[in-house]
């Protein structure tokens, strides 16, 4: 039960911008790069795809060269705040000044990721499209 008041919890963060039919000027919107462009952004390190699901999805399958950062994990930090240690350790993930591309299953918790990186300073841009469909674009999977 307290797993799903947290997943509704941070499902309503992004619920205004959906309902408004756009965002407010501080929040992250889907980006609109081409996904191959992403993509070669990734590969040639140029930018870093951080993907929020959880441990268990990571597991079950995730794209080769992603970092993964649970949504659990940044909403903590939102709530809470983030340790000078876990500011530390997370600028040895994503450096500061590269583009952080975010990404989940199907989008939604894309945005909330990409907003609470938003928010630590980060150029956090979330994917709309998802796992699958990034594996469908030819982002390379991990063996």
């Amino acid at each position: 039960m307290k797993n799903l008041l947290k997943r509704i919890s941070l499902a309503m963060t992004a619920l205004p911008m959906f309902l408004a039919g756009g965002a407010r000027a501080d929040d992250p919107v889907y980006t609109r790069e081409p996904l191959d462009q992403i993509k070669s952004s990734v590969q040639d390190k140029k930018a870093v795809l951080v993907d929020v699901r959880e441990r268990k999805e990571w597991d079950r399958g995730h794209i080769d060269g992603a970092v993964l950062i649970p949504l659990s994990k940044l909403a903590k930090w939102e709530e809470s705040g983030i340790s000078e240690a876990e500011k530390k350790e997370l600028s040895k993930t994503l450096p500061r000044g590269s583009v952080v591309y975010c990404h989940c299953a199907f989008g939604g918790r894309a945005l909330t990721g990409a907003g609470v990186l938003h928010n630590l300073g980060y150029d956090a841009r979330p994917l709309k499209q998802g796992y699958s469909s990034l594996i469908g674009a030819g982002f390379p999977k991990a063996r």
